[in-house]
C-alpha cells in the first residue's frame, strides 16, 4: 500500500455536501478501529469526522434531508422503501423522528430483504455487491450511489446465527404487511415508551442486546469489552475485503464512512443509542479512496 495522509482536526461529516460519486457506509464503525486497519485494504486520505447522529435513525433524519438524487442500497432495515416513518416503526427504532426514507431518496434497494442470510442473521457484505450489479439501471438513473453495509454492526459473522437484527427485520417486514405481532403490540403504544424509559439509563440493559451476539465462554475468559472489540474488528475486516473488490469496479470518486460508531462501555454506554453524543458514537471515519 502507498503512504496515506490522516487529518487530525475533526469537522462535521458533511455527508451530502461532500464531493463523491459512491459512498460506502459502514454501520456502527468505530473511528479508532477503522484507522488501525483500513490501510491494509485501501489507499486514501483519512479524516475523523463528526456524525450528526449516534444511531441510524438519528443519523438518517439529520443527514439525509431534502430530495436527494441518490440510489441507496440499504442493508439496514431502518432505511427502506416501505414508506413507514421511523416513529411508526414498532421494531427497534423507538424514536420520535417522522423521517421516511422514500421522502428523501430517489431510489431505495432493500438489500436487507433480498440479500438476507438466514444462517448469519444479517446481510453479508457480498450481498451489497451482488445487489449493486443487479440494479445498475437504478444507479444510472441517479446522480450518486450509496451502499450501506451492516458490518461491523453485530451480529458477528465469525459466529453466525445473529439474533437481534433478525428480530428487527422480521418485525418490520410483518408490520409492512399489516401483520404486527410484536411483543409490545398487545400492550399498546402508551405502555411501551414507559417501559423503554425505565431501561434507557441502565448499563446492564444496554449490554443485554449485545450479549445476544456473544459467546458466554469468551466473555468469561476475556471480558465483554475485549471480546466485542475483537469481533468488531473481524466484522470490519470482512466488510473491507468485499469493499476492495467492489471499489475496483467503480468509475468515480469513492468515499468510505460510517453512520455512527459503537460504544463498548465508555461512560457506561454499550452499543449505540439515540441522542447519545459521546466520542465512540459520533466520531466516524471519512476515507477518500485513492483512485
Amino acid at each position: 500500500m502507498s503512504p496515506v495522509t490522516e487529518t487530525r482536526a475533526m469537522k462535521d461529516q458533511e455527508f451530502v455536501e461532500s464531493d463523491w460519486d459512491y459512498c460506502l457506509v459502514l454501520d456502527a464503525c468505530r473511528y479508532d478501529v477503522f484507522s488501525e486497519v483500513y490501510d491494509e485494504y485501501l489507499d486514501g486520505t483519512l479524516e475523523r469526522r463528526r456524525s450528526l447522529g449516534s444511531s441510524t435513525p438519528e443519523w438518517a433524519t439529520r443527514t439525509l434531508t431534502g430530495e436527494l438524487d441518490v440510489a441507496y442500497f440499504s442493508g439496514n432495515p431502518f432505511i427502506n422503501s416501505l414508506g413507514i416513518p421511523l416513529n411508526e416503526l414498532k421494531w427497534g427504532a423507538s424514536c420520535d423522528y417522522e423521517w421516511t426514507a422514500t421522502d428523501h431518496l430517489a431510489e431505495i434497494i432493500d438489500v436487507w430483504q433480498e440479500g438476507w442470510d438466514d444462517s448469519l442473521g444479517t446481510v453479508p457484505p457480498d450481498s451489497l455487491s451482488e445487489s449493486f450489479s443487479q440494479h445498475q439501471a437504478a444507479v444510472e438513473r441517479c446522480d450518486r450511489t450509496v451502499l450501506h453495509y451492516m458490518q461491523p454492526h453485530a451480529p458477528f459473522l465469525g459466529r453466525g446465527d445473529g439474533k437481534k437484527l433478525t428480530r428487527i427485520r422480521k418485525g418490520i417486514k410483518k408490520q409492512s404487511e399489516g401483520d404486527d405481532d410484536s411483543l409490545f403490540a398487545p400492550i399498546g403504544d402508551r405502555v411501551r415508551p414507559l417501559l423503554e424509559s425505565v431501561l434507557e439509563g441502565s448499563s446492564l440493559a444496554m449490554k443485554a442486546g449485545l450479549m445476544l451476539e456473544l459467546d458466554t465462554a469468551s466473555v468469561l475468559s476475556n471480558g465483554t469489552r475485549e471480546t466485542v472489540m475483537e469481533h468488531h474488528e473481524v466484522n470490519l475486516r470482512i466488510a473491507l475485503d468485499s469493499i476492495v473488490e467492489l471499489v475496483e469496479q467503480l468509475d468515480g470518486d469513492v468515499v468510505v464512512t460510517a453512520d455512527h460508531g459503537e460504544a463498548f462501555g465508555e461512560q457506561g454506554v454499550w452499543e449505540h443509542h439515540i441522542e447519545t453524543h459521546i466520542p465512540p458514537l459520533i466520531e466516524v471515519p471519512w476515507l477518500d479512496v485513492e483512485s
